[in-house]
């Protein structure tokens, strides 16, 4: 099986509202990085890519047949409460405080400029599971 480089097994697609202020959000909130654009005829979003860490995402304008759905990502960063914090500046709205959890992550939440909730953690021990 061949998965294009900078892929996963999974990738997660939004449709959203207003798709180039949502990839605009991706990349001002988590440090994402546009990859790739298509545009429909209409000049709107068919398909963007941003890359954000080491895992792409993939964002499309909603439209009748597909119209816009909340999701909920997890999202390892170095530094939970930096990356709250700027997520918070790009226009996103907190929806759980930064603090430690008891299976080894620090967390926080926070609610995008489209309904989508990102939990933020920064793990904190080196094993998959903590004890």
């Amino acid at each position: 099986m061949y998965i294009p480089p900078g892929f996963h097994t999974i990738t997660p697609y939004f449709f959203v509202k207003n798709a180039d202020r949502f990839v605009e959000f991706l990349v001002a909130a988590f440090g994402g990085i546009e990859v790739l654009r298509s545009v429909r005829p209409d000049g709107l979003i068919a398909n963007a890519q941003i890359r954000i860490g080491s895992s792409m995402v993939m964002a499309s304008e909603a439209s009748e047949d597909y119209p816009a759905m909340p999701s909920a990502c997890y999202l390892y960063v170095e530094d939970a409460n930096k990356a709250i914090k700027q997520a918070i500046a790009a226009g996103g709205t907190l929806e759980m405080a930064v603090s430690d959890m008891p299976y080894g992550d620090r967390q926080g939440g926070v609610k995008d400029t489209h309904g989508n909730i990102w939990w933020v953690s920064q793990r904190l021990v080196q094993s998959p599971y903590s004890t």
